[in-house]
């Protein structure tokens, strides 16, 4: 299955407030085409301030076009302004995909 990945990772002190942001996000876009096909949201065990974001996504297009929304840019701004430092953003073809 072809797809692709884009992995945000972050440090934050506002961790609730960045998840229930993401949470409106979702909601927003409840029913909608496109957008993520899956997330998961992840928490540094040994520092629980550096987060890391998996966003799953049908197509690298899909995930452009995507990022081109509005209601996209404006909580990518919202995300950035509740971390500690800028974000980093890692853009993946996805290769191979496995489960046990």
């Amino acid at each position: 299955m072809a797809g692709f990945v884009q992995i945000i990772e972050f440090t934050t002190s506002r961790v609730d407030e960045l998840q229930k942001l993401a949470d409106d996000w979702r909601a927003g876009r409840e029913g909608e085409p496109g957008g993520p096909v899956r997330g998961v949201f992840t928490r540094d065990r040994d520092n629980p301030n550096r987060c890391v974001n998996i966003i799953e996504f049908a197509s690298y297009e899909e995930a452009m076009a995507n990022s081109e929304r509005a209601d996209t840019t404006e909580f990518a701004a919202q995300l950035a302004a509740l971390c500690d430092a800028p974000p980093t953003f890692s853009n993946l073809d996805v290769v191979e995909e496995w489960t046990r």
